[in-house]
């Protein structure tokens, strides 16, 4: 729990970060970053911001790379982990001095250097098959749920492999997504400020669009929420969902393969490759700016 002083400063960096032009994923992970930055601060008895000094972050950072993770295979934070980390407590530092505390730490700057081969080695696509799989299985997951509940999670969890497998998003990029977004006559979906801050228009194949309509004209339009985005839940309680799907599998290697709907991305790209597609194309359907981000798939197809 945050003292009165980090609850304020917590909020107005919160703030700053929007005002910034950063995207809505980009400003929730540094809110939740640096709020686990407060909390070890207090647990160390600093209690106020004009008494944190560059050690002190010296000190977190070391913790953070220390600090065990249980849904690590090596037990702790990733690199990419770490390095999201590390960024949020410079941005904060960045904007305390904006602020005017002269005094203030300044922006470390320290990031880990990321290991490709370890990267290529960590993502493990599902199969077609074991995609094929899971869907399947949609209908016998939530099975203890009233009708009217589990209906609705059955719908999200399709959606889910709707725009993270048939459209190749990212996690936030399907989490922003609204009704206004998808176009029928076009057959198009527009993603608003992807990555890089870029727009992108994808169209739907017909398997995509015959998804979304269903999903749109039999379920979301009959929601009496109070938002228009796609997903009824949020987003954290829509990927807690495939947890659930994944257990319903008989087959143990799907069963205990990570599902993640970033996971689900990789899958369509992998696929895509397996099938033909070009890697330039692959790099326009996923929105990558590189094709060094799209040749990881080629090192993922070659070892398997």
């Amino acid at each position: 729990m945050l003292n009165s002083t980090y609850k304020t400063i917590h909020t107005d960096y919160v703030l700053w970060l929007g005002t910034l032009g950063f995207s809505e994923g980009t400003v929730n992970d540094c809110r939740k970053q640096a709020n686990s930055f407060f909390e070890w601060l207090l647990e160390n008895q600093v209690t106020a911001v004009v008494q944190i000094t560059e050690q002190h972050i010296k000190s977190y950072f070391n913790y953070q790379q220390k600090r065990p993770n249980k849904y690590s295979k090596t037990g702790t934070l990733s690199v990419s982990q770490l390095n999201h980390s590390f960024i949020a407590v410079d941005k904060l530092c960045e904007f305390l001095h904006q602020m005017g505390m002269s005094q203030a730490p300044n922006p470390t700057g320290y990031r880990l250097k990321v290991d490709k081969q370890a990267r290529i080695d960590q993502i493990v696509p599902f199969t077609q098959s074991e995609i094929k799989t899971l869907q399947a299985n949609i209908k016998g997951t939530y099975q203890k749920l009233p009708y009217e509940k589990r209906e609705a999670k059955h719908e999200q969890l399709q959606l889910i492999f709707t725009l993270y497998y048939g459209c190749g998003l990212r996690r936030m990029e399907g989490a922003n997504l609204a009704l206004e977004d998808i176009d029928f006559d076009r057959k198009t979906v527009f993603v608003q400020q992807g990555k890089g801050y870029k727009d992108r228009i994808i169209p739907m194949s017909a398997r995509v669009y015959n998804s979304l309509q269903e999903y749109v004209y039999h379920f979301r339009h009959k929601q009496q929420a109070k938002h228009r985005k796609l997903f009824i839940d949020p987003i954290h309680t829509v990927a807690e969902s495939l947890k659930h799907l994944q257990q319903t599998c008989d087959d143990e290697a799907t069963k205990n393969k990570r599902l993640t709907l970033h996971i689900l991305r990789h899958s369509i790209a992998t696929h895509l490759l397996q099938n033909g597609m070009s890697i330039e194309n692959i790099a326009l359907f996923l929105g990558h700016s590189s094709l060094a981000s799209t040749q990881v798939y080629t090192h993922i197809v070659h070892q398997q």
